[in-house]
């Protein structure tokens, strides 16, 4: 297990690394030797990225997004020729489903066999041919929870999201398939359900809580819960590891009504203009020493074989950053809705963020 000090140290180096990938985004980007990667924010360590520029040779444009759907939005408006992606499941197989894919070519992985063929069959789900995709992190949708303001009871339910007891005490997440999941589990409904008198439901449900919501998070949600700004919160299952190592009074649970198993995983987009430097890319992030730097700094549960190797008992055991089996029965991926759907929940969510 990770010591508070390399907490600490992750949290800053959180700013070098954003300093670093700025440096990346020049005018250069349509260049023969410059790749242009999109990810999620905070999801890679700067060390590896270096690493990959300097043995590559490949500059690389780096650039992150908060949200699926702003990774959605930033990839439609077509400004730019992003060459590799990594997002969620239900979000690539939106993409899939439009044609928005180009095949990864499995010989030119030779790392490809570090990855666990349990994530690999469970990405069938949005990759049903194996043809697109390769697992980067896998984990889950819950509750991190102060111990010492909340008991275990209480947020073995998604129901104490809206205790009243806990007004202005609770992050909710800034994400809107996710705060939709929350709603759908405490009423009962599927949570890839498109039927508009479910998702209506949903929304009121959703505006119900936002009377005893502090605030709206993501990637700052477990700094706001390891200063103990607020009693609980919605957060994906690393942001919680990250926030339990640096105060022994959190807790995290996934409510027993269920919840989202999500994977995140690279794949090529039909802008790409460097297809070669793109493989490079992926392949460098099944490396064993990549895999470990970067699940070391992330603290979500890797599909790659080959970090175990470096973690000790402790971490490997550690059922918030590598999920019990019970609890993932408990959980279910999310499907791609069809752009009716995702049109009107899109419509819902911002309603909801200006109630």
């Amino acid at each position: 297990m990770k010591k508070k000090a390399i907490i600490l140290l992750n949290i800053f180096t959180v700013l070098l690394a954003n300093c670093f990938f700025l440096t990346g985004c020049g005018s250069d980007a349509e260049s023969t030797d410059t790749l242009v990667v999109l990810n999620y924010g905070k999801y890679i360590e700067a060390d590896v990225l270096k690493r990959f520029e300097k043995e590559t040779g490949i500059k690389v444009k780096y650039e992150e997004y908060e949200s699926v759907e702003d990774m959605y939005a930033k990839y439609k408006a077509g400004s730019i020729n992003y060459d590799v992606i990594c997002t969620s499941d239900y979000m690539i197989e939106t993409m899939r489903n439009e044609g928005e894919l180009i095949p990864i070519d499995y010989n030119s992985l030779p790392n490809y066999k570090n990855i666990d063929p349990a994530i690999i069959e469970a990405s069938e789900a949005f990759d049903p041919s194996h043809k697109y995709t390769v697992p980067y992190f896998y984990g889950t949708v819950g509750i991190l929870y102060n111990t010492k303001m909340v008991d275990e009871e209480t947020v073995s339910s998604w129901k104490s999201l809206w205790d009243p007891a806990y007004k202005n005490q609770i992050v909710m997440i800034n994400s809107q398939r996710d705060a939709f999941m929350v709603a759908q589990e405490v009423l009962g409904y599927d949570i890839n359900t498109t039927d508009k008198e479910q998702l209506d439901d949903t929304f009121n449900l959703l505006c119900d809580e936002k009377q005893y919501v502090y605030a709206y998070l993501q990637d700052e949600t477990y700094e706001c819960m390891i200063s103990e700004d607020a009693a609980m919160a919605v957060c994906y299952s690393g942001e919680a590891a990250m926030g339990m190592e640096y105060n022994e009074d959190l807790a995290y649970t996934v409510p027993k009504e269920g919840g989202n198993l999500w994977i995140d995983s690279w794949f090529v987009p039909r802008t790409c203009k460097h297809y070669d430097a793109a493989m490079k890319w992926i392949d460098f992030m099944c490396e064993e020493q990549a895999a470990t730097e970067n699940f070391e700094y992330v603290w979500y549960a890797t599909p790659n074989m080959e970090v175990a190797k470096h973690e000790d008992e402790e971490t490997l055991a550690d059922e918030t950053v590598f999920p019990t089996k019970e609890t993932l029965e408990r959980c279910k991926l999310y499907e791609a809705y069809d752009n009716d759907t995702l049109d009107y929940t899109t419509t819902l969510w911002k309603k909801l963020k200006a109630y």
